[in-house]
């Protein structure tokens, strides 16, 4: 079995899941429906084909998530304290940062993680120069936006593990290549703040 077709199956899979989910019991009836719901939307709503390129490593998956959920929780524990703490609001701004991910999929991973991280918010992705900027609810020293930075490249480094280590990596065959992206580049943190 291919790739392509693992990654079919797994999206049948899922469709079937949300559907037994929002039905909210499991029975034979509700899964052969979910079934059959997903198999329509897969033939009548073909999503575009997503290169799905490297290998997946689950011990660094693993060490992702626990990662996720325990910056998760730090910044909810900031974001608590920054709305209830005497003083004035905090001083947020954009952020830019550049990241060495090749994959749009894994690209898309990652921003969805940036996007769960409370106090963040990514406005805006390049996907040619494979830039991102971040909505931060606290830039107002610089030892806060060093810790964005830090978060942001220990991300970054986890999912280049989990998913497209260099020796592993294969392009598919829908991979655009892009001659201007270089992750070999300097990925040095540009600071863009708004008013």
């Amino acid at each position: 079995m291919n790739r392509e077709r693992v990654v079919r199956v797994g999206v049948l899979i899922w469709l079937t899941a949300v559907w037994v989910l929002l039905w909210g019991n499991i029975s034979v009836a509700n899964v052969l429906g979910g079934l059959v719901v997903g198999v329509l939307i897969m033939v009548l709503l073909p999503l575009p084909r997503v290169p799905v390129e490297g290998r997946i490593h689950p011990w660094s998956i693993v060490k992702l998530i626990g990662l996720c959920s325990m910056y998760a929780a730090q910044s909810s524990a900031q974001v608590a304290w920054l709305a209830v703490r005497p003083g004035p609001a905090p001083v947020t701004g954009v952020l830019r940062c550049r990241l060495a991910i090749k994959s749009d999929l894994v690209l898309t991973l990652c921003i969805d993680v940036l996007n769960l991280i409370p106090g963040t918010m990514v406005l805006e992705v390049d996907q040619v120069k494979r830039m991102v900027y971040v909505h931060v609810l606290d830039v107002g020293t610089d030892k806060a936006v060093d810790q964005f930075y830090r978060t942001v490249r220990r991300l970054e480094q986890l999912f280049i593990a989990s998913f497209e280590r260099d020796d592993e990596w294969q392009p598919s065959p829908w991979h655009v290549d892009n001659p201007t992206f270089d992750p070999s580049a300097p990925t040095s943190p540009d600071r863009k703040d708004l008013p």
